[in-house]
């Protein structure tokens, strides 16, 4: 079936990435992060693995217990951050391992990853977990900036002329900000399903709305 191949995490991902080494001071990691623009870094050894990642939340700790000792409340349910306010290298208040994507990972996949770890980027790494970028949610939305006459026509090659070769002129789609519509007869209401599943998995597709009926049936309120 010649669909198109899904967007992957190389086509989106910033490389090269910008990172900090194991022995990175605080200071250091802070400045990179300043200069960059950047709210997280990974941490690589020195053959280039990514180890780690430095967000700013692991670094404000150390500047929430600066100037006081915390109460013993909060030495049993911020052990951790704690820890974390005492460390002075990159390597002491990583969090790590780090949570990785390849380059030929699915967006979904990595979208999916970011959820359930509660990141916000993931580094890329090759099979030898090397680094070769990283990548952002704001990368991952990337993929609704595609226009709704791009998205049209990928719907029409790839799903309706596919499915309904017999009646694909009949078949009108429209797009509007990316929320599909179908409308037409099709000769197997059994596929209506698998048109709509289709046109649904199609990269920047927000929603899909069917009005396709039967051949001989009335049309679609």
């Amino acid at each position: 079936m010649p669909l198109t191949v899904p967007h992957i995490v190389s086509d989106v991902m910033t490389t090269p990435a910008v990172t900090v080494g194991r022995d990175a001071r605080l200071k250091e990691i802070v400045r990179v992060m300043d200069e960059r623009g950047v709210s997280a870094v990974p941490v690589v050894s020195g053959d280039g693995r990514a180890v780690g990642v430095v967000s700013e939340a692991d670094l404000l700790p150390k500047e929430e217990f600066r100037d006081r000792r915390p109460t013993r409340s909060e030495r049993e349910r911020l052990r951790s951050d704690l820890a974390k306010a005492e460390g002075a290298t990159a390597d002491e208040v990583m969090n790590a391992p780090a949570v990785t994507v390849r380059p030929d990972d699915t967006l979904a996949r990595a979208a999916r990853l970011m959820a359930a770890h509660h990141v916000k980027r993931l580094p890329v790494v090759d099979a030898e977990d090397r680094l070769r970028g990283i990548v952002s949610r704001g990368d991952l939305l990337k993929v609704f900036l595609r226009s709704d006459e791009d998205i049209e026509e990928e719907v029409r090659r790839t799903v309706v002329s596919y499915l309904f070769p017999r009646h694909a002129h009949a078949i009108h789609v429209s797009v509007r900000d990316g929320i599909v519509v179908l409308r037409g007869p099709v000769h197997d209401t059994s596929l209506i399903w698998v048109a709509e599943r289709l046109v649904s998995g199609l990269e920047g597709v927000v929603a899909v709305e069917s009005r396709l009926r039967g051949e001989g049936c009335g049309p679609h309120p």
